[in-house]
C-alpha cells in the first residue's frame, strides 16, 4: 500500500519537470480536428508517392512502362501501337518528356492494310500543366525519319487521325513552340474533294544569324485533276521558346496560277488567327478557284493581294485589292469549310471594269472579248449569243452570297454605269438579284433565276428597263441626239431550258415589249423611215431637215414560243405617219426577218411608201430598201408613163394620206397586237396576229411569204 502513494507522486513530479516547449506542441495537437489530420497525412502520402514515383521515372527513364503503354493505347485507339527500339517516359523534371524509337501506329480498317505512322525517333517535351488543363503545348518536337497516312474515307466522314470509329475530327495539331524535323514525310489524300498530295519536310540550318533553324517543306499533289507543287519554309527565331514568332514562306503553283502566301505565326502550328499576306496571280482567275471546286466566270491575266485569317471554319480575305485584265477589283471575301458544300461570301467593288472582262461573265471567253471576235460559224452560218455552258457540276460543290457593285464600264458607245449585282446559289439554285445597271440616264433592273437542280436547267429572265431618253440610249447606233427628245421603256420576261444563254433563248417562252410614250424626233429619221422622199427633199431645200416630228405612241414587241419572236406588235404613231413592223426573229439560229412600213396622214409626193427590210442575222444584219415592192411600183410608174406621158408615172408614188391613227391606250400598256385599235376603237387589221408564219426551222415557206406580203401591203 505504502507504495502506491509514492508512484503517484512520481508520476506528477514528472508531469511537473516535463519541458515547457514539449507540453505547447502536445497541447496544440489536441486542439486540432481529427478529420484536418487525416487530411494532411493523405497528402503527406501522395506527394511522398509522387516524389518517390517521379524519382524512378526519372532514374529509369520510364522504360519500364512501354508494355503498357503499347496495350492501353493500342486499346484506346483500336490501332496496333508498337515501339521497336528505345522508350522513355517521365517528367524532367517537371515537364513530360516522351521518346521512342521504331514507333508505328496502324491505319483503321477501313483505310486498308499499312500504317498510320511510322517514326524512325520521335522525341517531345511537352507542358504538363497547360496539356492536363486542355491547352496542349509541345514546347519542343523532334522528328526524325518519320510516314505519315493521312487520309479521308470516300465519304469523307472518318479519317485516319481521329482514334475513334465516330465521325471524323478536322485536322488540330497541338500548339508547337518548336519542332526539329529531319526526314520526314506526310501523304494527304481526300477522295470527295479530290486533293491527294506527298510533302517532304526537312530542317535545314539557316545562314541569317537571327534563325537557328528553318523547317523546309516541298510536295507535290493534284487537286481535282490539277496538278500542283508546294514549298516554303518555317523559319524558327532563337527566341520561340521563349513566346517568339515564326516566319511562314509559302509558295503553291498550280494551273498557270502562282500563290505566295507570307506571316509570322504565333506558334510553329498555329494558323488561327495569323494574318498573312497572300499574292495569287496568272493566267485565268477561275483557274485558281477551280482547284477548290468552285466555279466562278473566266478572266484575263490577274494578279490579287489581301490578308487571309483563319478564324474558326472561316477563311477571310480581307483587304482584297487587285486587278484582272483592265478591271480593278476591292473588298473582302470568306470561305467558310465545315458544311456540306463550302460557302462564299464576298462583298466586292470595281471602278472601272472593261467592256472586255464583262464578256464571260455572260458566256463569251476572255480571248474573244479582248479580239472582238464574237462570232463562231455554224452550219455556215454566223452566231452571236454566246454558247458556253453553265458549270452545272460545279454549282453543286459550293453555296455563295456575292454583293459586286461596278462605278462605270469602259465600252465604246455603250453607256453603262452603276452596275450592281446581287448574286445568291443554294444548292445550284442561282440567283442573280438585282442585276442593275444605268445606261443613258435610264436603269435596267433585272432578275435571272439559273435552276441547276434539273439537269436540264432551266432560266427565268426578267429585264426591265426604266424610261429612258431615247437620243442618249440610240446614239451609239447612228441616231442623232439632238432634237430627239422622247424617252422609251421596255421589258423582257421569258423561261427557256438549257445550260448556255443561247440554249436557254433558243428554246425560250414570254414576251419581249418596248413602249415610246409622247416625245419628239428628227424629221430627218423618220422621212427617211418611211422613204417619203418628196417630203425629205422638201424639208431640206426649205432649211427644215432638224424639224422635230411628234411622236404619239409606239409600241415594239414580239411574243416569244420556243425560241421564235413573232412582232406582236410593232406598231407607232407619229404626227404625220403611222408606222407598222411585221415579221420576227429566232433565238434559235439567230436569223432576222422582218418588214417596217410607214402610211402617211397626209397627202404626199414621191413616197416610196414600201417596207425596209432587215434581214440577215444577229451577227451581220441587213437593210434591204430596194424590195420587190418597191422595184414593182417603180415598174408600174414606168409603165403609166409610156401608155399616158412622163406626168402619169408619179401616181405611182403618190400616198393619199389614210393611214389609220393608234389608240396610244393599248400601245401604252404594251397590248398585243389582237387588242390594238385605232383612234375611233375599231379593231386595227394592219398589226398581225402575232405570228411568222415560220416553220419549225424557223424559216418562211414561199406559200407564207406571199402571204404576208399581200396581206402587209394590201395594194398589190
Amino acid at each position: 500500500m505504502a507504495d502506491g502513494p509514492s508512484a503517484t507522486a512520481a508520476t506528477d513530479s514528472e508531469a511537473v519537470d516535463e519541458p515547457p516547449e514539449r507540453a505547447d506542441a502536445a497541447s496544440a495537437r489536441r486542439g486540432w480536428p481529427r478529420a484536418l489530420v487525416i487530411v494532411l497525412r493523405v497528402a503527406g502520402g501522395i506527394l511522398l508517392t509522387l516524389l518517390l514515383a517521379w524519382a524512378i521515372l526519372f532514374i529509369t527513364k520510364g522504360r519500364f512502362l512501354k508494355g503498357p503503354f503499347e496495350w492501353i493505347t493500342s486499346k484506346a485507339s483500336g490501332r496496333t501501337v508498337k515501339v521497336a527500339g528505345d522508350f522513355q517516359f517521365y517528367f524532367n523534371p517537371i515537364n513530360l518528356k516522351y521518346l521512342s524509337e521504331g514507333l508505328t501506329v496502324s491505319n483503321p480498317r477501313w483505310a486498308g492494310t499499312g500504317n498510320f505512322a511510322e517514326v524512325g525517333r520521335i522525341e517531345a517535351q511537352v507542358a504538363t500543366v497547360t496539356f492536363v488543363f486542355g491547352r496542349r503545348r509541345v514546347n519542343i518536337l523532334a522528328l526524325r525519319d518519320a510516314r505519315l497516312d493521312l487520309q479521308w474515307d470516300k465519304a469523307r466522314r472518318r479519317n485516319s487521325w481521329t482514334f475513334s470509329e465516330e465521325k471524323g475530327e478536322p485536322l488540330d495539331l497541338p500548339l508547337i513552340r518548336r519542332a526539329i524535323v529531319a526526314g520526314t514525310q506526310v501523304r494527304y489524300r481526300d477522295p470527295l474533294m479530290r486533293i491527294s498530295a506527298a510533302i517532304a519536310v526537312d530542317t535545314v540550318e539557316a545562314s541569317d544569324t537571327r534563325f537557328e533553324n528553318a523547317i523546309r517543306f516541298s510536295g507535290n499533289g493534284t487537286a481535282r485533276e490539277t496538278p500542283f507543287t508546294i514549298s516554303g519554309a518555317l523559319l524558327t527565331p532563337n527566341a520561340t521558346v521563349r513566346g517568339g514568332m515564326n516566319r511562314l514562306a509559302l509558295h503553291v503553283r498550280a494551273a498557270r496560277t502562282r500563290a505566295d502566301i507570307t506571316g509570322t505565326l504565333p506558334e510553329a502550328t498555329q494558323i488561327e488567327g495569323a494574318p498573312l499576306a497572300i499574292d495569287v496571280q496568272g493566267a485565268n482567275l477561275a483557274d485558281a478557284f477551280s482547284v477548290a471546286g468552285i466555279a466562278v466566270p473566266d478572266t484575263r491575266r490577274y494578279r490579287i493581294r489581301a490578308i487571309m485569317t483563319k478564324q474558326g471554319a472561316d477563311w477571310r480575305f480581307t483587304g482584297l485589292r487587285g486587278r484582272f485584265g483592265d478591271s480593278d477589283l476591292a473588298g473582302r471575301l470568306t470561305v467558310t469549310t465545315g458544311g456540306p458544300r463550302l460557302m462564299l461570301a464576298a462583298d466586292l467593288q470595281t471602278q472601272t471594269l472593261d467592256i472586255v472582262d464583262a464578256g464571260p461573265f455572260i458566256g463569251y471567253s476572255p480571248d474573244a472579248s479582248a479580239s472582238g471576235k464574237l462570232t463562231r460559224i455554224v452550219a455556215g452560218s454566223p452566231r452571236i449569243l454566246p454558247d458556253a455552258p453553265l458549270r452545272t457540276e460545279a454549282l453543286g460543290n459550293f453555296d455563295a452570297k456575292v454583293d459586286w457593285t461596278v462605278k462605270a464600264v469602259r465600252a465604246k458607245q455603250l453607256p453603262i454605269s452603276n452596275v450592281k449585282l446581287g448574286l445568291l446559289l443554294d444548292d445550284r439554285l442561282l440567283k442573280l438579284s438585282p442585276l442593275n445597271f444605268s445606261m443613258a440616264r435610264g436603269t435596267i433592273t433585272s432578275d435571272i433565276v439559273i435552276d441547276a437542280r434539273n439537269p436540264a436547267v432551266v432560266t427565268d429572265y426578267d429585264v426591265r428597263l426604266s424610261p429612258t431618253p431615247m437620243g442618249v440610249l440610240l446614239k451609239g447606233f447612228g441616231v442623232e441626239e439632238s432634237g430627239t427628245s422622247g424617252t422609251l421603256s421596255a421589258r423582257a420576261k421569258m423561261r427557256g431550258t438549257g445550260d448556255s444563254v443561247w440554249k436557254s433563248l433558243g428554246t425560250s417562252t414570254g414576251r419581249i415589249a418596248v413602249i415610246l410614250p409622247r416625245g419628239t424626233f428628227w424629221t430627218r429619221n423618220v422621212q427617211l423611215a418611211e422613204l417619203d422622199i418628196g417630203t425629205f427633199i422638201q424639208k431640206m431645200f426649205e432649211g427644215r431637215l432638224k424639224e422635230p416630228v411628234q411622236i404619239n405612241c409606239g409600241l415594239i414587241a414580239f411574243t416569244v414560243r420556243n425560241g421564235i419572236a413573232a412582232a406582236d406588235p410593232i406598231l407607232m404613231d407619229t404626227q404625220k405617219n403611222v408606222m407598222l413592223g411585221r415579221g420576227g426573229f429566232s433565238f434559235r439560229n439567230e436569223t432576222l426577218d422582218l418588214a417596217f412600213r410607214a402610211d402617211s396622214k397626209k397627202f404626199s409626193l414621191f413616197s416610196g411608201q414600201s417596207p425596209v427590210g432587215i434581214q440577215g442575222t444577229f451577227a451581220q444584219p441587213k437593210i434591204d430598201v430596194l424590195t420587190p415592192e418597191l422595184l414593182s411600183r417603180a415598174g408600174v410608174g414606168l409603165g403609166l408613163g409610156a401608155a399616158s406621158g412622163p406626168l402619169t408615172a408619179l401616181f405611182a408614188f403618190v400616198d393619199v394620206g389614210d393611214a389609220k391613227a393608234a389608240a396610244c391606250g393599248p400601245v401604252l400598256a404594251g397590248a398585243t397586237a389582237q387588242a390594238q385599235r385605232d383612234t375611233k376603237g375599231r379593231p386595227r387589221d394592219d398589226v398581225g396576229k402575232g405570228t411568222t408564219a415560220k416553220s419549225e426551222d424557223g424559216k418562211r415557206s414561199p406559200q407564207a411569204q406571199e402571204k404576208q406580203r399581200k396581206k402587209f401591203l394590201g395594194i398589190f
